[in-house]
């Protein structure tokens, strides 16, 4: 058996939930892997990002946001509202877990309480889990016509690189 990975870097816009079409790279990825039958693991190492199989919608609102994501984001909008300020109903981040990541000493964390006000996205992210799993026969991923791989960064607080990996395994 091979195994390929590789890596995407994705950049979130940091005002409003970010959704990367990522299928035609992890297409490239599985064709440079040389694996002709296996699978194919797409997956966000990221506590506040997903990754999702969805239908491609052409119909987009003025952000560039297909319809199918307007839609989702209005659902999740309802049912996991946005965590504004400390004085909401989230207990995230807690007095101690922001002592934490205020000591660290990491450019990813800024000493910003504002910054990690995401309880939401972490809430939003396991719903729909890190990460994705296809079959590939003959060189392809068995996706179907209009199915396609979408990376999603549910944190709205600020713009920053995102990392996707990417691990193709068969013969």
């Amino acid at each position: 058996m091979t195994v390929y990975t590789d890596e995407l870097v994705l950049t979130s816009n940091g005002s409003r939930v970010t959704y990367h079409n990522i299928t035609e790279q992890i297409k490239s990825i599985v064709e440079d892997s040389g694996i002709e039958n296996g699978v194919c693991i797409v997956q966000s190492p990221h506590t506040t990002c997903s990754v999702i199989f969805e239908e491609y919608v052409h119909d987009k609102d003025f952000n560039g946001d297909e319809y199918l994501q307007v839609d989702l984001n209005r659902i999740l909008d309802k049912i996991i509202p946005r965590e504004l300020s400390e004085n909401t109903d989230y207990r995230y981040p807690g007095p101690e877990h922001l002592e934490f990541l205020m000591s660290l000493n990491d450019p990813n964390y800024p000493s910003d309480p504002g910054t990690i006000l995401n309880g939401d996205a972490h809430i939003r992210a396991s719903f729909f889990g890190a990460s994705e799993s296809f079959v590939l026969k003959n060189k392809k991923l068995q996706i179907g016509t209009v199915g396609y791989i979408y990376f999603i960064d549910f944190d709205q607080n600020r713009v920053r690189d995102r990392k996707c990996h990417i691990m193709v395994m068969g013969e």
